[in-house]
């Protein structure tokens, strides 16, 4: 089987869920990644919400199913926010929306149809500022995830950990940009040794480390392949810095510090690390190579799909929903002759391939709750 492209829906923030599936078909990619972030939440980058999360049950299962399979899409779904550390409500509402997402899933058919849920797994700085603070989250990261993966394991459904350090998660006043266990491959295998079971997993962003100054094409060869379930296509040109170096974050300083040095200085949460990111085949050019990637890829057997995450500057960043769509396209355009076989209209994925969604018919149960799981 050839491996899908698909689209992250957070590109797509400003429409509905059938307009983001108008979108998916003109750039002829086979699914969706479907974004549900709680609409109360505390994120404002990069995030959307395009199904109802607090009126969903067999009926709305059955109709996305329809939906999709009338777009001939496959589709997972997922929300990505702090579950282990920061505010102790917010904590515990994020932890109760993956138990929705969960349920979700498991009504959508869950590893059954392909429909898992992604999420971050986030990082306690209270625990982490104090001596074995990294041991001490992945140790929170425990007890807080174990009864969450058990939940999901019962319905048959896998939870997926994305490997973005949320770089500009907190103030830039602090010296510290790692702000998501999952970050690095070392906390991830630990963390499949502390809860062994097989309903979970990741999506592995090769973008968050090329800015990291580590090589995607060797995470991979150091990756447990049965873990690894989607590939996000994100990709970063890096800018070197003479004045902070590369391999610490930039720090917030007095304006008229830096004013007088000649230097530059961290002015949002954001601004810390020199990097810009891209999408592989539009604009700037990269400092990744995708051919050597995807060929680790293909030699270790993965055979999930690929995911547009577009946060590119040069597209999703402007704003302007031509320049998202371009963006989009030229990416499907830039993997094509890497992942599919040349045909008599060029590269492209193979349509006796795409597979319907199951209904399975699944019956309603009621939402869960962290202190109900406990």
């Amino acid at each position: 089987m050839s491996n899908q492209i698909w689209i992250m829906t957070s590109a797509f923030d400003q429409l509905t869920l059938d307009q983001t599936i108008t979108k998916a078909g003109e750039a002829g990619v086979q699914g969706l990644d479907v974004c549900v972030f709680r609409k109360d939440g505390t994120r404002d980058d990069f995030v959307a919400t395009h199904m109802d999360y607090g009126n969903f049950g067999p009926e709305q299962a059955k109709s996305i199913l329809d939906k999709f399979n009338a777009a001939k899409l496959r589709l997972s779904i997922g929300a990505f926010d702090n579950l282990i550390g920061g505010d102790p409500e917010q904590k515990v509402k994020n932890q109760n929306h993956l138990l929705q997402l969960i349920r979700m899933a498991h009504l959508l058919g869950g590893d059954e149809n392909g429909v898992m849920v992604g999420t971050f797994v986030g990082y306690n700085h209270d625990l982490g500022i104090q001596e074995n603070g990294f041991e001490k989250n992945l140790e929170e990261y425990q007890r807080i995830f174990k009864p969450i993966v058990d939940y999901a394991e019962g319905l048959g459904v896998t939870v997926l950990y994305e490997n973005c350090p949320m770089e500009g998660w907190r103030s830039s006043g602090y010296s510290s940009t790692f702000n998501n266990l999952t970050g690095v491959l070392a906390a991830r295998k630990i963390m499949y040794e502390l809860i062994p079971s097989k309903a979970h997993g990741e999506i592995y962003d090769p973008s968050h480390d090329v800015w990291q100054h580590t090589d995607p094409v060797e995470v991979i060869r150091n990756t447990d392949m049965s873990r690894l379930k989607r590939i996000h296509v994100k990709s970063t040109r890096n800018i070197p810095d003479p004045f902070w170096g590369n391999m610490y974050p930039m720090q917030r300083i007095k304006p008229e510090w830096a004013e007088k040095a000649g230097i530059p200085f961290s002015t949002n949460e954001w601004d810390r690390h020199h990097y810009e990111a891209t999408l592989p085949g539009f604009g700037l050019g990269d400092h990744m190579d995708w051919r050597a990637f995807v060929k680790v890829l293909k030699e270790k057997g993965f055979s999930g799909p690929f995911e547009i995450e577009n946060e590119a500057k040069l597209s999703k960043q402007t704003g302007n929903m031509a320049a998202i769509m371009q963006g989009c396209k030229a990416a499907v355009q830039n993997l094509a002759p890497l992942l599919y076989p040349l045909g008599e209209a060029g590269y492209g994925y193979p349509v006796d391939e795409i597979m319907p969604l199951k209904d399975l018919g699944r019956k309603d149960i009621p939402v869960m709750t962290m202190e109900a799981l406990r």
